[in-house]
């Protein structure tokens, strides 16, 4: 606003004074709702929360760090905070019991399942699922848990049908389990849903109520088969090791017979190739020697007296008594 040529120097002053005043307090005010608007961009994240960014609409990222965040505020961009850690879990077949026959009779057309000998089993299963991908989970989906309950039911059904009544009853519940959470990952990675199995747990595994009995009996027999097989398997492992012991204990006297022997052999051989070297120095002393040991040996309980060649006509009177003899007796 122009100012009067006429105006004084003191109003020219105040007049400028108010438009500064109110250009100041106008910034302030543009600043503060300036401000404001920016404070709509901050948010913080606990423990377990990951948050959604969309920018006019488009996704433009997800957060997963905790703690405080700035970004730009609505509307230029929104965001969708997001529990990713919290684990849900579906319930399929009968568990429990059931007083409504309606949900009952869905319970059990629901846990009924044909196995590949076309036999009919009752499977009761749950699944625990969480979220990995908030996006995809939140946007991709309506409503999570309508689908696993459909992809589980699929792919437990498509296990159960690869494998007998046998190996779903007893041998193979675990492969069962494993390879059901593996096709229903794969279905729901299919979906792009953003959701990840942890579990897949089996509840009960039953015959329907009408061959019940039969297959009881059928398990019966199946356990004392197998606690035979385990008696049977424990009365080996008991007798084998004492035998392959016992074995092993022949083996080793029979061991220590054949080195004793073979070193009694080499010393019998050693010692004769002694005398025989002691023998071509001296033939006639080592025979004599050779015989007088002999005697020693075939007789060594009887006394022996050595006379040589001339020394005597007649022989001494010996003492008939033997070393027992009396002390005082006459010669």
């Amino acid at each position: 606003m122009a100012e009067p040529e006429n105006a004084s120097t003191d109003e020219r002053v105040r007049r400028s004074v108010a438009r500064t005043l109110g250009n100041g307090l106008l910034l302030l005010i543009v600043l503060g709702v300036l401000a404001a608007w920016g404070s709509l961009g901050a948010f913080t994240l606990q423990p377990g929360q990951a948050a959604i960014l969309l920018r006019l609409g488009a996704h433009a990222g997800t957060i997963t760090q905790e703690g405080f965040h700035l970004v730009l505020p609505p509307p230029i961009q929104t965001r969708q905070i997001v529990n990713v850690t919290e684990v849900r879990s579906a319930d399929f077949g009968v568990v429990g019991e059931i007083d409504d026959e309606t949900t009952q009779a869905k319970k059990l057309h629901e846990a009924a399942m044909q196995t590949s000998d076309n036999n009919i089993v009752l499977v009761s299963y749950s699944v625990q699922f969480r979220i990995k991908d908030a996006f995809a989970a939140h946007y991709r989906l309506a409503d999570p848990l309508p689908v696993v309950r459909g992809a589980a039911q699929a792919a437990m059904r498509e296990a159960v049908g690869r494998m007998t009544v046998d190996g779903v009853l007893r041998e193979r519940r675990a492969a069962l389990t494993a390879e059901t959470g593996e096709l229903l990952q794969d279905i729901l990675d299919s979906y792009d849903s953003g959701l990840d199995i942890q579990h897949v747990q089996l509840q009960d595994v039953q015959p329907p109520s009408a061959v019940r009995a039969a297959f009881d009996d059928v398990v019966e027999a199946t356990q004392d088969a197998i606690r035979a097989v385990n008696e049977a398997q424990g009365f080996e492992n008991e007798v084998i090791p004492r035998a392959r012991a016992e074995a092993s204990e022949l083996l080793a006297a029979a061991q220590g017979y054949r080195e004793a022997r073979v070193a009694e052999s080499v010393g019998a051989a050693s010692r004769f190739a002694a005398l025989r070297a002691e023998y071509d120095k001296a033939p006639e002393v080592t025979k004599r020697r050779l015989y007088l040991e002999t005697m020693e040996a075939v007789l060594p309980d009887v006394e022996k007296v050595i006379v040589e060649p001339g020394a005597a006509q007649l022989l001494p009177l010996l003492q008939l008594g033997g070393r027992d003899a009396p002390a005082g007796a006459q010669p």
